[in-house]
């Protein structure tokens, strides 16, 4: 006897509607940290919903908006979301799809940025007459970044077509997870102690948690560093 065989289609199709039978999941609030949230030209807005051990892809589609959501919707904030819980079929993805959404404060790891930026604003790391000016022509850039993400190959090309005379120098550096901070900031002491015209100090986009470490005290205070190599 042949085992049946199943299309993908009919197995997403199969699976939500298990999801869309399941009472709890059809109408549910949850409670998280909102976290790579996008608003999109259509209307929708698309973001994940987090806590200290897990998850969840969200959207809120533009016609419910106008009766579930009264605040502008931003990474860090703690809030509220109701709505059902199903799978987008094409994707074969479960989301939590957002009918209502209030603010329960401000989420924990942006409330520790608001802090820590209050705390370097006291010690005159902002102060507006301590900043230098950028030169309108560099000839020396000083990059710190990940020696092999797409941001260093866009930092390359885009220096590439305007100024192909200018001298890059990149410190690699560890940019997400473990020791990240550390690394970043070595990356920055170092090369600030090459008299560079310019540092870049960066990577590509991401969520508050995957940035997390260029806000830690250490890159603002910019310790010791390793090694650079010319590019």
């Amino acid at each position: 006897m042949m085992e049946q065989v199943y299309s993908v289609s009919q197995v997403n199709f199969y699976i939500k509607d298990l999801f869309e039978q399941n009472r709890l999941l059809g109408r549910i609030s949850i409670r998280g940290e909102v976290s790579g949230c996008k608003y999109h030209s259509s209307g929708h807005i698309y973001f994940t919903l987090k806590d200290a051990g897990g998850q969840l892809a969200c959207v809120m589609f533009a016609g419910n908006r106008a009766a579930g959501l009264f605040f502008r919707l931003q990474d860090g904030q703690s809030v509220t979301v109701s709505g059902s819980i199903s799978v987008y079929e094409r994707d074969g993805k479960y989301q939590l799809y957002a009918k209502r959404i209030t603010q329960e404060g401000t989420g924990v790891l942006y409330q520790q940025f608001l802090e820590q930026k209050k705390r370097l604003e006291a010690a005159g790391y902002f102060a507006r007459e301590a900043k230098k000016p950028i030169p309108a022509y560099p000839k020396t850039i000083g990059i710190v970044t990940a020696d092999t993400g797409a941001a260093i190959q866009d930092i390359r090309n885009i220096a590439g077509r305007r100024n192909p005379y200018v001298q890059l120098i990149l410190c690699p550096a560890r940019v997400q997870g473990i020791g990240a901070a550390a690394s970043v900031a070595a990356g920055i002491k170092r090369l600030d102690q090459m008299g560079l015209d310019v540092l870049i100090v960066g990577r590509g986009g991401g969520s508050i948690e995957d940035l997390w470490a260029f806000n830690e005290e250490a890159v603002a205070r910019a310790d010791s560093g390793d090694f650079c190599r010319r590019s």
